[in-house]
């Protein structure tokens, strides 16, 4: 797990070729938005994230392991120029993680809002999501 956590914390845009130390060749990912599989798919998925993105970091919170899987919550914060002006945007979100026996993770699956992280951030489909999300709490 924590070399899971610290290549996260290290990762940018000029050093994709670190993905594959902590993933294996078969791995599955799968968030809100995407299901990639493959370790040549999810660095071309990556290198298309980090090449739209001004900045991201992560803050990794109450990392777990049971055997040989792993849970952690975390923040991410990022800014993208066409996302609100372009200002630091945060969300949470927690990510579950199945390892090998080598220690490298096969199958990844993050949980987080994607409406906080993109939808709400749109000018005009933002105001929208957001009275949405207002009128359920009614």
């Amino acid at each position: 797990m924590e070399k899971f956590l610290r290549m996260y914390r290290n990762l940018h845009a000029d050093n994709l070729e670190i993905l594959k130390t902590v993933y294996r060749q078969d791995i599955h990912f799968t968030d809100p938005a995407h299901q990639i599989s493959g370790i040549d798919n999810l660095t071309a998925y990556f290198a298309a994230l980090y090449a739209n993105i001004d900045s991201i970091h992560f803050s990794f919170l109450e990392p777990l392991m049971v055997d040989n899987k792993g849970y952690v919550r975390w923040e991410m914060t990022f800014s993208h120029r066409r996302l609100d002006g372009g200002r630091p945007i945060t969300v949470a979100g927690a990510s579950y993680l199945e390892f090998d026996q080598q220690g490298k993770v096969h199958f990844h699956q993050d949980y987080f809002d994607l409406g906080a992280m993109l939808y709400e951030h749109v000018p005009l489909l933002g105001r929208f999501v957001r009275s949405i999300k207002k009128g359920l709490g009614k």
